[in-house]
């Protein structure tokens, strides 16, 4: 236990590591890097702002107390934590990795690795929700709020385990032959185990949202409309964004678990496609929020309100002291008595 001890805490051991796997080292900063450092910070500031607002939203209006708007919420939480982990791992890389100890290492890819399984398990709860919605017919009562916050924490407890099984000891120290090329301190199997795991949610998304596709076109005709077109559109926007965003990232590890050491120069450049499946945590209020007319005014008014403090007073703006105004689509997320009505996207005064 003493010699685990001691490699976690060794300052030679990433290096050691990277020298392996690596055919060269990033050992000094240029000024393309410094350019690259910056945009990714714009963005992931843009990813933290832009959830913020929608869990500011979910949680001042009770309206938007129920399960949709709820899990919408946690994924808003997943896609920020992602967003400020990103951060994190950007400022750490670099030639700032090669004076890493290995439990820095593990925490700054693990931060990253259980936000972003927290927001793909965020999204197969949205996507099992609105199944429930559609498909069958029937919508989380107050009953059932216990087993929704279950629900949203055993998967934040999966999304721990799985990113904190690299430093509870499922990695490559002391065997450098085991080691991904990617992320030389983590084993290849575990590697394949996370691609595996990502691509069966995956599938199993898709295979939600053909089984809503499946129940909207066998409906009967009077339900064959704008909502139905407004639903279809939505999901194929959710599966395309998710699969363009991820799919990237998931063919390069299952690249680096195929290929020897050294054999596959485009593994070096694997930093980019990571960067462009946090894309997602960017698209995500947009594809699940801005659909909705009620939660798209909810979500801006903390910016008019500090218009309004800055002296900017808008057209048709209320008093300062307004209540908040009723949604009229939330009836429909307590109800839930026609078929055709999703949660967030079929009622008639939200679909835009």
């Amino acid at each position: 236990m003493g010699s685990l001890y001691s490699e976690y805490l060794s300052p030679s051991k990433v290096r050691e590591h990277y020298n392996y796997t690596k055919e060269t080292l990033d050992s000094q900063e240029t000024p393309s890097r410094q350019v690259a450092l910056v945009v990714i910070i714009i963005l992931c500031f843009a990813i933290v702002v832009e959830n913020l607002l929608v869990l500011i939203a979910v949680a001042r209006n009770s309206k938007f107390h129920s399960a949709m708007y709820l899990f919408l919420g946690n994924l808003a939480a997943s896609d920020l934590l992602a967003g400020v982990a990103f951060v994190a791992n950007t400022l750490l890389s670099g030639p700032v990795t090669l004076g890493l100890t290995p439990v820095q290492w593990f925490a700054r890819e693990g931060s990253a690795f259980i936000t972003l399984s927290a927001s793909v398990f965020s999204l197969l709860a949205i996507a099992i929700e609105r199944h429930v919605a559609i498909a069958k017919v029937k919508l989380y009562g107050s009953d059932k709020s216990c087993r929704m916050l279950l629900l949203i924490a055993a998967s934040w407890l999966i999304s721990l385990a799985l990113g904190g099984l690299p430093i509870l000891g499922w990695n490559c120290l002391g065997h450098l032959e085991a080691c991904s090329t990617v992320l030389p301190l983590y084993t290849k199997h575990y590697v394949l185990c996370v691609v595996t795991i990502f691509s069966v949610i995956l599938l199993a998304i898709v295979a939600l949202y053909v089984r809503i596709y499946c129940v909207v076109r066998s409906s009967h005709a009077d339900v064959a409309g704008p909502q139905t077109l407004a639903l279809l559109k939505t999901v194929t926007i959710v599966l395309g964004v998710f699969i363009v965003c991820w799919l990237p990232a998931f063919s390069i590890l299952l690249l680096d678990y195929a290929c020897p050491v050294r054999s596959c120069p485009v593994l070096y450049k694997a930093h980019y496609f990571f960067a462009f499946a946090t894309l997602n945590s960017l698209l995500n209020p947009v594809i699940y929020t801005w659909r909705s007319r009620d939660l798209r005014r909810e979500v801006l008014r903390p910016l008019r309100c500090c218009r309004r403090a800055a002296g900017v007073q808008g057209r048709g703006g209320g008093p300062p002291g307004h209540r908040l105004l009723p949604l009229r689509s939330s009836s429909s997320l307590e109800r839930g008595t026609h078929m055709p009505t999703s949660p967030t996207f079929l009622e008639g005064n939200t679909v835009v």
